[in-house]
């Protein structure tokens, strides 16, 4: 059992001669570490209920605890500071243990093991395919798939799925803008409308359009609606396109399409992120999913009309108002497809399922969670991560982006310039839900500055020890941990044991920006080590001792940056 554990187990049940119900026993790691190797306030907690001192409690905690303590084997005996704080330390030998852990367990180091796997969903990136992925859709990216990765790593049953936005008013925007870039490939002169999507990417989608289709697509007389109102003149322009077209209006919009979600899965690929399904938003409409699910609501009472239009009772159930979910026109709303979707993810099964948004849909919070309760699921099961958006920066100057303008900075870009190594560890630096800004001379820059290089560069300095010991690794996994007695080693040591627990406690607060600071840690830890001790010393018995540590910090920072979707390189 890890010394953190097994020490609160033991605390619990010498605090259970105060109280009988359970008690969260806390423990933490002093700031000054001469106060021990962890710390823990439960006298102070329980001083609250039972009106004693809690120094006094802390004393008899200390007391009852010594034998459990001691049998172990792992702990020197408890010390009580201040006010009533617990304080131990783990003994030396039982610190070391952790490097003969890490080398037998390899790649599975900090893996845990379900009894009963909890089943998740989680739906992230899910880009409108109108364009590119751009870098805000790379930190949703990023932190799924880091997320997704520590979710199994800890135990979890984990389905990765991307919601395919093939239906609605974007969808029709872009076929009409891929046509009319058609025409002009073909040297018919047409006035492009403001709304449409003029990325280079449209015209590159058109001249395959033209090569696929030839004249296929052309007609006289291509006179476009206009309008005052540029919403209005788009919507009159994609009417007439459909009509044009006819039957071929389908035609280019599997083409386009297509065009795009193959860049798309592309584009992931070579960023590590891989999906196990694709769910098209229209297959909702044309296996009837939307219609079910709205009559699931009308039977439960939750709908109702008004000025033609149908509407949800959003605002029962916490949201600021009602929802309309089909319009007076007979269109559904975006909102009755995420109503369907999310019914249909329940109804596979999923114990939990985890949306990753981009922080402009919080509003849609209350309102799907609120669909859910109305059905009568359990709106606690589904969990919405909200993702800022990434500013970049280069020379100390704001990159512009925007986006049908064509003037976004791509996924691809950046990956380009910076790596995928640094894309990928950059955006999970801080917390999901906060602002981002992202250094691309930074991230370029190979110093110790750079925190993805930094822990790079510790996994390549291992690596090249033992290029110049050039003995076998394996032969590591018994040899005598007992010379490793200075201050550093242990430090390291410690750092190690507490990647277990970090993957949980990762994983449970969906935070991948801890495993992060961890691998930043445990990489400096190295580093200080590394200068201020040789490895390969002439004794035997030290030197092999401090190649098994050295190994066991490598497979650590191996195993942590295969989390966050970042390579382990051998040299630097």
């Amino acid at each position: 059992m890890d010394p953190k554990e097994k020490f609160r187990e033991i605390l619990r049940e010498g605090a259970l001669r105060f109280s009988a119900e359970e008690v969260a026993v806390s423990i933490e790691r002093p700031a000054n570490p001469e106060h021990g190797d962890y710390a823990s306030n439960i006298a102070l907690q329980l001083s609250k209920g039972l009106r004693r001192n809690p120094r006094q409690i802390a004393e008899e905690i200390a007391k009852a605890s010594a034998p459990a303590l001691a049998a172990t084997g792992l702990f020197e005996p408890l010390t009580v500071a201040g006010a009533g704080f617990l304080n131990i330390r783990v003994k030396p030998e039982a610190k070391l243990g952790v490097i003969r852990r890490a080398l037998d367990e390899g790649a599975d180091y900090g893996r845990a093991r379900a009894s009963k796997p909890e089943s998740i969903q989680i739906e992230f990136v899910s880009a409108n395919p109108t364009g590119p992925l751009h870098v805000g859709h790379g930190r949703g990216a990023a932190y799924g798939d880091s997320l997704a990765k520590l979710l199994e790593f800890a135990g979890a049953r984990v389905t990765r799925e991307f919601y395919v936005n093939d239906a609605g008013r974007q969808m029709d925007i872009l076929v009409v803008s891929v046509w009319l870039r058609y025409l002009e490939a073909r040297g018919e002169v047409v006035p492009f409308p403001e709304g449409g999507y003029r990325g280079e990417y449209v015209r590159e989608i058109a001249a395959r359009l033209a090569d696929a289709h030839a004249v296929r697509f052309e007609r006289a007389s291509v006179v476009l609606p206009q309008a005052e109102d540029p919403d209005a003149a788009l919507d009159a322009q994609i009417a007439y396109a459909r009509e044009l077209l006819g039957e071929d209006w389908k035609l280019a919009q599997d083409f386009a399409l297509e065009a795009m979600l193959a860049d798309q899965r592309e584009d992931l690929a070579a960023f590590r992120v891989f999906f196990d399904y694709w769910f098209s938003e229209q297959a909702l409409h044309d296996k009837g999913l939307i219609d079910k699910a709205l009559a699931l609501l009308q039977a439960r009472g939750h709908l109702f009309e008004q000025g033609g239009a149908l509407w949800f009772r959003s605002s029962a159930f916490g949201d600021e108002k009602d929802r309309v979910v089909r319009r007076e026109n007979g269109q559904y709303t975006y909102f009755a497809s995420d109503i369907a979707y999310h019914l249909d993810k329940f109804e596979r099964g999923f114990d939990r399922v985890i949306d990753i948004w981009g922080a402009d849909h919080h509003g849609y919070v209350a309102r799907v969670k609120g669909a859910l309760e109305a059905f009568g699921l359990d709106p606690g099961k589904l969990e919405i991560a909200l993702v800022q958006f990434a500013v970049l920066y280069r020379n100390g100057e704001k990159v512009a982006m925007g986006k049908r303008s064509g003037e976004f900075v791509t996924l691809r870009e950046l990956r380009e310039e910076v790596g995928n190594d640094a894309a990928r560890f950059f955006y999970v630096l801080r917390k999901s839900d906060q602002h981002l800004d992202f250094d691309l001379d930074l991230a370029r820059s190979e110093s110790s500055d750079n925190p993805v290089y930094y822990v790079q560069y510790a996994h390549a300095r291992v690596c090249s020890v033992f290029s110049q010991w050039g003995g076998d690794p394996k032969s590591l996994a018994r040899v005598s941990l007992e010379p490793l007695k200075g201050e550093r080693e242990l430090v390291l040591a410690q750092r190690l044991a507490e990647f277990p627990e970090l993957i949980l406690t990762a994983a449970r607060e969906r935070a991948p920006h801890s495993l992060a600071f961890y691998l930043r840690e445990l990489a400096a830890e190295f580093h200080s080590y590394y200068n201020a001790e040789r490895i390969l010393v002439d004794d035997e018995t030290l030197r092999v001792a401090r190649l098994a540590l050295s190994a066991a910090v490598r497979q650590t920072l191996a195993n942590g940056l295969s989390l966050l979707g970042v390579s382990a390189p051998e040299k630097m």
